[in-house]
């Protein structure tokens, strides 16, 4: 069966997020008010082949704890449809 697994890795609480500054820094700059952080992830989206939902879920984490995700600065959630 086809699976689509959406997965977002964002960067660890306390840990720097030099992208996520400069982006909080030019809304302010161009006048938007009230942020209180902004913090930059990446989201991607991978379609695969899998006997079940479970099979597709163990491989998408897989392939975030071996490749898509640095675990020491990043946390991922992954999401199976």
């Amino acid at each position: 069966m086809m699976f689509t697994a959406k997965i977002k890795i964002m960067p660890k609480p306390g840990v720097l997020d030099p992208q996520g500054k400069a982006v909080m820094h030019s809304l302010e700059t161009l006048g938007f008010k009230g942020i209180d952080e902004t913090r930059i992830g990446k989201f991607i989206e991978i379609k695969l082949d899998a006997a079940s939902k479970n099979a597709a879920m163990e491989t998408a984490t897989s392939m975030c704890q071996s490749l898509l995700a640095n675990q020491v600065i990043e946390t991922f959630e992954v999401e199976i449809s």
